[in-house]
C-alpha cells in the first residue's frame, strides 16, 4: 500500500521552524506575524452561545439545525446580496481548510481531471487536487486556461497571500467563461469582511451571477471575522445540486459541525458589532505595520484586503525571513504560496497590539 502523503508537497510550515527558534530567542520575545491565527478574545455573546449549548449529548446533523440554516441564508442575503437562498443552498462545514483539502475527492475527481487555482495561492488548493489524484493547474487569468479536463476552478478574492481583490467585471467574465465550458467554480471568500482599500464582492451577488447559482459555490469562514479559528466554523452557499451531493457524501463520512459550534455560529452571524470592533483592531495594526515595513525599505504590493501585507525587498524570500528572524520577527516566505512568491514575504497583522508595537520598534532600530 503506497503512502498517500507521498503525493503531497512537504508541509510548508515545518520549514519555518528554525527561523521561529531564532526569533523566539530574541531578548524581548518573538513577534509572530507568520501564520495569521487570531489572537483576540472570542466575543462574549459567542462564548455564551457555545456554553449554553454545551449540554448536547446527541449527534448533530451534517446539514445543521434549521436555525443554523436560517442564519446562513439570512447572513448571505444581508451581507453578500444573495437573493432567493433556501436551506438547499447552504451547507455547514468543519472549518474551510477541511473542505478545501477534501473537496476534489468528494466531487469524485481523479486521474485525468484538472483542478485550477491562482498562481499565488493558499497551498491547500494544490493539496486537495493531489489527494484526489487529480492534476493541479495554476493560472494568472482563469479565462486563458485550457478547459479540457478542467472540472474545478478555485477563485480566491480577497486573495491569500496577496490581498488582491477581483473586480466585479473580472468575476462576471470568469463566471460566464466557466459556465460556457461546464467548469464548476468554488469561490474562497473567507476574507470578504476584511476589505481596506477595496470592497470585495461575492460570486453570489446577482450582478455577478445573473440571478442564478448554477455552477457556483462560495466558501465562507468565521475564523477571521469572529476570531473562531478554534471553533472550526465555516459554510458553503450556492448551487443546490452541488451542495446536495456534498451533503449526501458528508452524511456517510460523519462530517458534522459540533452542536455547540452550530449554536455559536448562529450567534456570530446575527451580530455585526463584534465584527466592526475586530476590523478596527486589525485596521490599527495594519496601518502601524505597513508604515514600519515601508520605512524599513519594503515595498507593499496589492494588500488592499485580507489580514496580510504582501511585501518585498527584491531579494530571495528566505533571506528576508532570516534577517527579520534575527530581529525576533517571524513572517511567512512567499514561496509557500507558489514559486512566483519567491521574492516576497507575507506579513500577518494578527498579533496583539503589544507585539505589533514591538515589531514597529525593532524595524526602526
Amino acid at each position: 500500500m503506497g503512502a498517500v502523503s507521498a503525493r503531497l508537497p512537504v508541509f510548508p510550515w515545518d520549514r519555518l521552524e528554525p527561523y521561529k527558534a531564532t526569533a523566539a530567542a530574541h531578548a524581548d520575545g518573538i513577534v509572530d506575524l507568520s501564520v495569521g491565527t487570531p489572537v483576540d478574545p472570542v466575543p462574549p455573546l459567542i462564548q455564551k452561545a457555545l456554553a449554553d449549548a454545551s449540554d448536547s449529548p446527541g449527534y448533530p446533523t451534517v446539514w445543521g439545525t434549521p436555525a443554523l440554516r436560517d442564519a446562513l441564508t439570512g447572513w448571505a442575503g444581508r451581507r453578500l446580496g444573495a437573493t432567493g437562498l433556501t436551506h438547499e443552498n447552504v451547507l455547514p462545514v468543519v472549518g474551510s481548510k477541511e473542505l478545501v483539502a477534501w473537496l476534489p475527492t468528494q466531487l469524485g475527481l481523479g486521474a485525468g481531471d484538472k483542478v485550477a487555482y491562482p498562481r499565488l495561492a493558499y497551498p491547500t488548493y494544490e493539496v486537495g487536487a493531489r489527494l484526489a489524484g487529480a492534476e493541479p493547474v495554476v493560472y494568472d487569468d482563469p479565462t486563458e486556461l485550457d478547459p479540457t479536463g478542467l472540472k474545478l476552478l478555485w477563485l480566491n478574492s480577497p486573495s491569500n497571500p496577496t490581498g488582491r481583490v477581483l473586480s466585479a467585471d473580472e468575476l462576471r467574465r470568469t463566471v460566464a467563461w466557466a459556465r460556457e465550458h461546464g467548469v464548476l467554480i468554488f469561490s474562497d471568500e473567507c476574507y470578504l469582511e476584511l476589505g481596506w482599500e477595496a470592497d470585495p464582492v461575492s460570486v453570489l451577488h446577482p450582478e455577478i451571477n445573473g440571478g442564478s447559482y448554477d455552477g457556483l459555490v462560495a466558501v465562507h469562514s468565521l475564523s477571521k471575522r469572529s476570531n473562531l479559528a478554534g471553533y472550526r466554523a465555516a459554510f458553503l452557499a450556492g448551487d443546490a445540486a452541488v451542495l446536495g451531493e456534498l451533503l449526501q457524501i458528508r452524511k456517510h463520512g460523519g462530517m458534522m459541525v459540533a452542536a455547540p459550534v452550530q449554536a455559536a455560529t448562529i450567534a456570530a452571524l446575527g451580530d455585526t458589532e463584534h465584527v466592526a470592533e475586530q476590523r478596527e483592531r486589525y485596521a490599527r495594526r495594519r496601518t502601524a505595520l505597513r508604515a514600519a515595513f515601508e520605512a524599513a525599505g519594503f515595498r507593499i504590493e496589492h494588500s488592499e484586503a485580507s489580514l496580510y501585507l504582501w511585501a518585498t525587498r527584491d531579494e530571495p524570500c528566505w533571506d528576508t525571513v532570516g534577517d527579520l528572524s534575527k530581529r525576533g520577527i517571524l513572517v511567512a516566505p512567499g514561496d509557500f504560496y507558489g514559486p512566483a512568491g519567491g521574492q516576497f514575504v507575507r506579513i500577518a497583522f494578527t498579533a496583539t497590539d503589544e507585539r505589533v508595537d514591538a515589531a514597529v520598534r525593532r524595524l526602526a532600530e
